[in-house]
C-alpha cells in the first residue's frame, strides 16, 4: 500500500477542472518556505499558473499574477487572496512587448519593492498538421512561448535580478524529445527554452535526438549564474484540469484508456506541477541550476505518438472556438 500512495497524487489535491482554489490542502514542506519572498507568475490567472500561485503563497510567498486579461487575473487573485492569506496583485501584460512587461514589472517592484521568483508561464499552443499550419499561427506561438520567454526573463534581470540575484522556472514541455504529431509551433517554440535538456543525461546512443545547443535555459543558467541567478525549466506532462488538456486531446485520451501506456497510468494534476516549481523555486533546490526536471509520469517514455489518432481530435475541435 505504501508503494501504491507513492505514485499517487497528493492526499487533499481535489484539482477539479476550473480554475479554483483546493478545498483542503496538507503540507508536504514547511509552510513558511517562501516566506517574505515575491513570486512573478506570467499565465498566473489560469491553470498550471493559478495553481502554482496558489501553492507557493501557501508556503509564505506573495504573488504577481500577470496575463492579458485584466478581469480574470482579478477575479483570481481574489480567490487566491481569500484561500491564503497572502497578497496577490494582478498585472496586465503581454510578454511579446517588452514595454508592457516592463510597465508590469515596475507597477510590481513599486508594490512589493523585490521580485525573487520568475516563473514563465504564459504559453500558446493546439493541435494542427504542420501542412494546414499557416505562418502567422507558427509565428504566434513562437512569439508567446519563445520570445515571451526571453522577454520576461531580460526585464527581470535588467530590473531586479542583476542586482539581487533571483531564481528563474521556464514551463516547458516534453514535445521536442522524440518528436510530436500535430505540434510542431508548440515542440519548436519550447525546445528553443530548453534544447530536451531533460535527455541529457541519457548515453548519445540511446538518445532521440542530441541536446540541442541553442537552449535558452542553460545559456542564461551559464551567463547569469555569478549573478546569483538560478535558471531551470520543468516540462509537465498531460496535466488534467487545464486548456491544454482540453485543446490537445486529453479527455479524447482519458475516454479511449490511452493514459494506460503511461508508466503511472493516469494523467498528472496541477497540484502535482506546482510542488514541483515550489522545489525548483525554494532552498531546496539552491545548487540546481541549467535543467530541465520532467514531471510527465514518465509519459514520454511509452505513450503512443498516434498521427490517426490526433488528426481524429484536430478535425473534430478544428472549427471550434476556444
Amino acid at each position: 500500500m505504501a508503494e501504491a500512495a507513492m505514485a499517487a497524487p497528493p492526499d487533499g489535491d481535489g484539482d477539479g477542472d476550473g480554475d479554483e482554489c483546493l478545498p483542503r490542502y496538507r503540507h508536504l514542506l514547511c509552510p513558511d518556505l517562501l516566506a517574505g519572498q515575491v513570486a512573478f507568475i506570467t499565465g498566473g490567472g489560469s491553470g498550471i499558473g493559478f495553481r502554482i500561485a496558489e501553492i507557493f503563497m501557501r508556503h509564505g510567498c506573495r504573488t504577481v499574477i500577470a496575463s492579458r486579461s485584466l478581469q480574470r487575473l482579478a477575479e483570481a487573485s481574489k480567490k487566491l487572496v481569500a484561500a491564503t492569506g497572502q497578497q496577490c496583485l494582478p498585472v496586465s501584460i503581454d510578454v511579446r512587448q517588452p514595454q508592457s512587461i516592463a510597465a508590469a514589472v515596475d507597477e510590481a517592484l513599486q508594490e512589493f519593492k523585490r521580485i525573487d521568483i520568475l516563473i514563465n508561464g504564459a504559453a500558446g499552443n493546439f493541435l494542427c498538421p504542420a501542412s494546414a499550419l499557416s505562418f502567422n499561427a507558427f509565428k504566434t506561438v513562437i512569439d508567446i512561448d519563445t520570445m515571451g520567454t526571453f522577454n520576461t526573463s531580460k526585464v527581470l534581470f535588467e530590473k531586479y535580478f542583476r542586482d539581487h540575484g533571483g531564481i528563474i522556472v521556464n514551463i516547458t514541455a516534453t514535445l521536442s524529445y522524440r518528436g510530436q504529431a500535430l505540434q510542431v509551433h508548440a515542440g519548436a517554440a519550447k525546445a528553443a527554452i530548453e534544447g530536451a535538456a531533460g535527455m541529457a543525461v541519457l548515453p548519445v546512443s540511446h538518445c532521440c535526438c542530441n541536446p540541442s545547443p541553442e537552449a535558452m535555459t542553460r545559456h542564461l543558467a551559464v551567463e547569469w549564474g555569478p549573478n546569483k541567478i538560478r535558471v531551470n525549466s520543468l516540462a509537465p506532462g498531460p496535466i488534467s484540469g487545464t486548456e491544454g488538456f482540453r485543446r490537445l486531446g486529453g479527455k479524447f485520451a482519458e475516454q479511449s484508456k490511452q493514459f494506460s501506456a503511461i508508466p503511472l497510468q493516469r494523467a498528472g494534476n496541477k497540484t502535482e506541477i506546482a510542488h514541483s516549481a515550489l522545489y525548483l523555486a525554494s532552498p531546496l533546490s539552491s545548487y540546481v541550476t541549467g535543467t530541465t526536471l520532467v514531471v510527465d509520469g514518465g509519459s514520454w517514455l511509452t505513450s503512443p505518438n498516434s498521427f490517426s489518432a490526433l488528426l481524429d481530435v484536430w478535425a473534430a475541435g478544428a472549427n471550434q472556438p476556444h
